[in-house]
């Protein structure tokens, strides 16, 4: 070992509270999930231990064991081999163990062992094994392990002096084991026998909650129920936060446009900046609502339960159990969807599930659903307590969840028959969410939103109004000024191919800086308007004005199943090295996207 920076591993079965503990060491805010999968890659921070040393820590991802399986299993036995590129041996190796689940959690401790480097146990969760009447002697556990043992709780920041102690005073090497494999289940007997006291089984809260939630009917049922009150949240939470700052920034626009001089300066700050950027910043409350009930079902526990009663489902499309956690993920972007793919461990249900990945509503789709919703479907309550444009936002989620089943279960006919995999999971105890973790969560989710808002948005939104601007129309124009920019001549040739689908030049031109990100969408509609800086209802209002009801459902529809953004192919490419799978997963999309646009905008017509 070095005599200066020490260098970390932090490993520990899925679900044992790891991630949690690395930020706690850390301050990184690396996200803090209650499933298996969430750390796909490995992850560092640095802290500076009591001696002055400066430690470096590596949180790796999650494994049930160093015979590695999955793509994430084999990150973990590659960095503690000192086989990973650009990562060095560790120093010591912190493993972490869930203290409700020994009997699982320490087999892996046993074998990460075996690789003769210096160890330090973290008995995390110690709170809820207290609670459960379970005693550990932490003593004869470490005399047995021949490694400090410490207790933690890693949610509560409980034990971490005492954790940094022990990994400030770099622990021996564990003494020397001859046990094969094949053993360690009898050594993990013997030492919960010598160690640990087990209360009398009892009827616990988890097992009664499960009676519903691992029901194969009620199960089902009450996933789909959540999901449902979920999304009628965004709309009875977030609508009022979204009209407020719509209606702040048309104030602000009449002032900044009464301040002013006229001239293009003027144009850009009040057709470009505040009426693009301000229409999709309206929309950030209803975002952090959807994601602030997503982090709370992660911070329960529930999700891995959704994951388990879905699985027959999944199954039967040619999915797995395991794809449904990345899925879940892509709700918030495809691009972390993607990449917990890589927990899965059959190859072919791994690559079945990065290509349904995208068609999972993501949040950058939001804002163009709720203008949409907001603009041509009424607020209306349905059945006495259920509102109409929640009803509406659902049901899109939901096509695009069909759609991937729907897409998998075509691959799963195409493809070569094979066997199917039972679907193997640690079902974690449910807990209260922790507030801590929840509020970090919201506040990434919104820096994210800001960043994107700031950036890429930014610079798209400036090029829009400048296109739309110039050049300006000659003298004696009978036209409308926007049709002689260049937006205008893009727009006009671009609706050759897209007014089968219902939409107009404007809706046409929209759809080319989608690609780069789904919200600037709804900016370049509201600078094509030139809704300027009036408030974002005036932009639901020029579009009620300008296209049909079936010209918006069909543009709901396209904005559901239509290729993802540049990023997203980008991590697909990484994901699969494979150019043909990034072509198949754009031409898949565009066809599935354009076809279903068409119907949905041929059947609206004729029904009307």
């Amino acid at each position: 070992m070095s005599g200066g920076a020490l260098n970390i591993a932090l490993v520990g079965n899925p679900n044992c509270g790891k991630t949690a503990l690395f930020n706690q060491l850390t301050g990184a805010r690396q996200k803090v999930a209650n499933y298996a999968g969430v750390t796909v890659e490995r992850k560092s921070g640095v802290f500076t231990a009591p001696s002055g040393r400066q430690v470096r820590v590596v949180d790796l991802p999650g494994a049930y064991s160093l015979q590695s399986v999955s793509p994430d299993e084999r990150v973990t036995q590659a960095v503690l081999a000192g086989r990973y590129p650009g990562e060095a041996v560790p120093d010591l190796i912190v493993c972490v163990a869930d203290a409700t689940n020994l009997r699982l959690h320490l087999r892996f401790v046993l074998e990460v062992r075996r690789l003769g480097r210096p160890m330090v146990l973290a008995l995390n969760m110690m709170d809820a094994a207290a609670r459960r009447g379970m005693r550990i002697d932490v003593g004869a556990l470490s005399q047995r392990l021949g490694m400090p043992v410490i207790e933690t709780i890693a949610v509560q920041r409980g034990g971490t002096r005492a954790l940094v102690a022990a990994i400030d005073a770099r622990a021996p090497v564990p003494s020397p084991t001859t046990q094969q494999p094949d053993d360690l289940h009898v050594e993990v007997r013997a030492l919960l026998a010598d160690t640990v006291v087990m209360p009398a089984p009892t009827d616990r809260r988890d097992d009664a909650i499960d009676r519903i939630a691992l029901h194969p009917v009620f199960g089902v049922l009450l996933l789909a129920l959540t999901m449902f009150l979920v999304f009628q949240a965004v709309y009875a939470i977030g609508k009022p936060m979204t009209d407020a700052i719509a209606d702040g920034f048309g104030t602000l626009g009449e002032m900044v446009g009464a301040w002013l001089p006229e001239g293009p300066l003027r144009g850009l700050v009040t057709d470009g900046l505040l009426a693009g950027l301000g229409t999709v910043l309206g929309f950030l409350p209803q975002i952090l609502v959807l994601f602030f009930f997503i982090l709370l079902l992660e911070e329960s526990g529930y999700l891995p339960r959704a994951a388990f009663v879905l699985d027959k489902l999944m199954v039967s499309v040619g999915l797995s159990g395991r794809s449904f956690i990345p899925l879940l993920s892509s709700f918030a972007c495809a691009i972390p969807g993607i990449m917990g793919a890589r927990s899965i461990t059959d190859p072919r249900d791994r690559l079945a599930t990065i290509l349904v990945a995208p068609l999972m509503t993501c949040s950058a789709r939001l804002p163009v659903y709720a203008l949409l919703i907001g603009a041509f479907i009424p607020h209306r309550p349905v059945l006495g307590i259920f509102n109409l444009q929640g009803l509406a936002l659902f049901c899109l989620y939901v096509a695009g969840i069909a759609a991937a089943m729907l897409v998998a279960w075509v691959a799963k006919r195409i493809g070569r028959s094979r066997q199917e995999r039972a679907l193997l999971m640690e079902l974690p105890s449910y807990r209260l969410p922790n507030a801590r973790d929840i509020a970090l969560g919201l506040w990434e989710r919104g820096a994210i939103f800001l960043k994107r808002l700031t950036g890429v948005m930014l610079a798209l939104t400036v090029l829009m109004w400048a296109i739309c601007t110039f050049p300006s129309a000659p003298e004696g124009a009978t036209r409308a000024a926007i049709d002689y920019s260049l937006a205008g001549y893009i727009g006009h040739s671009l609706q050759a191919i897209f007014a089968p689908l219902g939409f107009n030049w404007q809706i046409s031109l929209s759809l080319i800086p989608a690609f780069a990100a789904r919200e600037t969408a709804v900016a370049t509609l509201a600078t094509v308007y030139a809704v300027g800086g009036e408030e974002g209802a005036a932009l639901q209002s020029a579009l009620a004005a300008h296209i049909s009801l079936a010209s918006a459902l069909s543009l709901m529809v396209w904005f559901a199943f239509a290729p993802q953004c540049m990023s997203t192919l980008a991590i697909i490419r990484r994901e699969t090295q494979s150019w043909r799978l990034v072509a198949l997963s754009f031409g898949y999309m565009f066809v599935l996207a354009y076809a279903a646009s068409f119907l949905t905008y041929n059947v609206t017509r004729w029904l009307a």
